[in-house]
């Protein structure tokens, strides 16, 4: 088994990141043209811990070295990951729990994110993986195997951060445009108002 871990900030706060995060995979995003589908498989919120919870099917392509097709056989240029979140809005987490679907009986990969304030304007971001070739044969092949995932891990966590920055700052600058948008309405209304009263008068 081998283990990925990465730790990020982003300047953003626990509100904007949480509220983005839904809109990780939209084509704000282009740094995640391998993700060709996210379909909510079911959605409910806990009456008591008033906890959001959410499972999702995340359909992905990427190419997967030769080496590694002739091994594992079969087409695996296109994986399935099913994924659980969790959005706690008391103690401000977003827990994310994932397992890949496609190949389980070969390899497994269970990946857990998690979100947290570090103050009003900041949010952490913790990812950690837990990856193990199951196939038989050689140690080695198996270490290969992997490390192989590792490093595909550590190239999708850079484009990652990258893409999710992108998708933070369209998000703010779209939310401010609506919120003055509202601003200008509400100024019209009241003028509009005003005049009206001033007729009457």
């Amino acid at each position: 088994m081998k283990v990925f871990s990465n730790s990020e900030t982003f300047n953003y706060s626990w509100e904007e990141v949480s509220t983005a995060n839904w809109r990780k995979y939209c084509p704000w995003n282009q740094k995640s043209t391998h993700v060709v589908a996210v379909d909510t498989v079911s959605r409910s919120v806990d009456p008591e811990t008033g906890i959001l919870r959410t499972e999702r099917l995340i359909t992905c392509k990427q190419s997967a070295p030769d080496w590694l097709k002739s091994i594992l056989g079969g087409c695996i240029d296109e994986s399935q990951v099913f994924e659980t979140s969790y959005v706690d809005p008391r103690s401000k987490t977003v827990t994310m729990v994932s397992a890949n679907l496609t190949m389980s009986n070969l390899i497994n990969v269970q990946e857990t994110v998690v979100y947290r304030p570090l103050n009003d304007h900041q949010t952490s971001f913790e990812q950690s993986a837990q990856i193990t070739a199951l196939c038989g044969g050689w140690q080695r092949i198996k270490n290969r195997i992997e490390d192989t995932l590792v490093k595909r891990f550590h190239e999708n966590a850079i484009k990652g951060k990258e893409g999710f920055e992108a998708v933070l700052a369209m998000s703010r600058r779209v939310f401010a445009e609506e919120r003055e948008r509202e601003r200008m309405m509400l100024i019209q209304s009241q003028a509009s108002n005003i005049r009206l009263a001033a007729v009457a008068a």
